[in-house]
């Protein structure tokens, strides 16, 4: 399966704990890929223990790191790259992306690079990259006009990280945009939401339920969109 036929992605958080028996479970779940990604305390040790956990299933593995030591290759299907459009310093839109093509080697078929729009002010992720939350649905339509037709992004990421976000703003960035693929992340614990975001979004991405709300809320979300 392409990852652009994914409706479900599971995130792991390779600074978060988990039970083999509750990977199993997110494993088999019927999520079409297990994303391992976080934004803080993320290291190549913990990152390669996530790893050897969640190998031995037959199902996508990828990888979303957070700065470029965080880039694995080896044993992964894919990298997915995100680029802060909204961040305040360009170091979070394209300066980490230089330090990593100076200083590691890359394997580009692999590589699938994000345009995300940060939308929750008090997530990590914001934070970190300083991002302006503060913006009207038509802000963040035009970000992602610009991702799609100017800077060609395949992937435009609505991310509210740790928090239900507004559907309208999902919709409007679904009505501007025509070629990259809407991926949406925050807040999605039951399968209410995920049924709400999946009819403007292309694929959801489920984190923080899996260990705040638990396995069966993971697994109501997956099938709320099959």
């Amino acid at each position: 399966m392409s990852w652009k036929d994914w409706v479900h992605i599971t995130k792991l958080d390779p600074d978060r704990y988990l039970e083999k028996d509750a990977i199993e479970i997110v494993a088999t779940s019927g999520t079409d890929a297990l994303m391992l990604s976080g934004t803080l305390n993320v290291t190549p040790e913990n990152q390669a223990e996530l790893y050897d956990l969640v190998r031995d299933y037959d199902m996508p593995i990828v990888v979303e790191p957070a700065d470029p030591c965080g880039a694995r290759f080896e044993g992964i299907d894919l990298v997915f790259v995100p680029s802060v459009l909204n961040a305040s310093h360009p170091l979070w839109i394209v300066g980490q992306h230089q330090r990593w093509v100076r200083n590691y080697a890359i394997d580009w078929e692999r590589v699938v690079p994000e345009a995300y729009i940060v939308l929750n002010p008090a997530s990590s992720v914001a934070k970190v990259t300083g991002s302006d939350c503060s913006l009207s649905a038509e802000a963040v339509s035009a970000y992602a006009t610009v991702a799609d037709r100017y800077f060609r992004f395949p992937v435009v990421y609505i991310e509210y990280s740790g928090t239900y976000g507004d559907p309208n703003v999902v919709k409007a960035v679904s009505e501007s945009v025509s070629d990259a693929r809407i991926f949406y992340g925050g807040g999605i614990n039951n399968a209410e939401r995920a049924a709400e975001m999946s009819a403007y979004a292309d694929t959801i991405v489920v984190g923080n339920a899996v260990y705040e709300a638990g396995i069966e809320a993971l697994k109501a979300t997956v099938r709320a969109v099959r």
